[in-house]
């Protein structure tokens, strides 16, 4: 029998923990139910427990911490990912487990833009700043993700065991995605029904403090997964702005044959040489981005020959 586990990564979430931990056992009986606390404060590794989820600890504050914790130490065929505030409906993890386990999806995203998050969502700025991350992420990694922030996906168990994880905040879902964008896993968009937190709870999450992470990861990630589109925009740039300065000195030589603008001829010289060495950067650090991408097809074969020897 295939294994499923359901993992949710919680800060103090004592209001909601015991409803969506008796969600899952109602929907996905079979399934093993995984809290990990991340230094609550108010009892919600208790509460987790007296409701019937196994229970461990993550000391490192953070949820990308807490999802590189889960990955390492749980075995499973199917994993799916969820919070602990009630927001993610137990209903359709179902459905979202049939696509990894039976159709061959290493990533179903529980897509909540396209129901009811932008007329339910209360937190400012959230909607404006979601739709910004989708843009950012669809446009540089040539994408088609309707929900890059949401934290409901099924994963495949190669997916999870293939996944580095750097980002130790909220900044883990974007990292996610563009791992399964660059690596050529397969996902799929499933819209899910979203519903607000439940009066009395509260989000750990700083829309503004996080949501600059999340972009300063997405830039991060731009130059680690494509450095030949990353440096040749900074290339370009660099040989057009030394090109605006350098024009009116070499127009004013051809008519009078000086130099008066010495200095400036000078800095659009060092400009130019910039530009050649970062394309030329671009262009070898995408040569260790392909090769990268050979071994990483190879550690593919061997995680799925660890799963079928297990």
């Amino acid at each position: 029998m295939q294994s499923i586990a359901v993992l949710i990564p919680c800060y103090n979430e004592a209001k909601t923990i015991k409803k969506v931990v008796e969600d899952w056992k109602r929907e996905l009986p079979e399934a093993k139910i995984y809290v990990y606390d991340n230094n609550s404060t108010d009892g919600t590794a208790k509460i987790a427990e007296d409701a019937g989820a196994v229970v461990r600890y993550e000391r490192l504050q953070g949820k990308g911490n807490v999802v590189r914790r889960m990955f390492q130490e749980i075995e499973a065929d199917c994993y799916i990912m969820a919070d602990g505030d009630d927001q993610h409906p137990a209903e359709e993890g179902c459905g979202m487990a049939e696509l990894v386990l039976n159709n061959g999806v290493d990533m179903v995203i529980g897509d909540r833009l396209s129901s009811s998050y932008f007329q339910e969502n209360q937190r400012r700025f959230h909607n404006f700043g979601n739709n910004l991350v989708r843009y950012l992420i669809n446009k540089i990694f040539n994408a088609n993700v309707k929900d890059i922030m949401t934290g409901y996906r099924a994963l495949s168990y190669r997916f999870v065991k293939s996944f580095p994880v750097v980002s130790q905040g909220f900044e883990i879902e974007a990292e996610m995605t563009i791992h399964a964008v660059d690596k050529n896993m397969s996902f799929v968009n499933k819209t899910v029904p979203f519903r607000n937190r439940p009066e009395g709870s509260v989000s750990s999450m700083n829309t503004i403090v996080d949501g600059i992470k999340v972009i300063k990861t997405i830039l991060h990630l731009f130059c680690d997964y494509r450095p030949f589109v990353f440096f040749s925009l900074i290339a370009a740039c660099l040989s057009i702005l030394s090109l605006i300065f350098f024009i009116p000195v070499l127009n004013e030589y051809f008519q009078t044959g000086l130099v008066p603008r010495f200095p400036t001829l000078i800095i659009c010289g060092f400009a130019m040489i910039a530009a050649i060495n970062l394309f030329i950067a671009g262009i070898i650090l995408q040569t260790i981005k392909h090769k990268e991408r050979r071994e990483f097809e190879f550690r593919l074969q061997t995680i799925s020959q660890w799963r079928k020897d297990s």
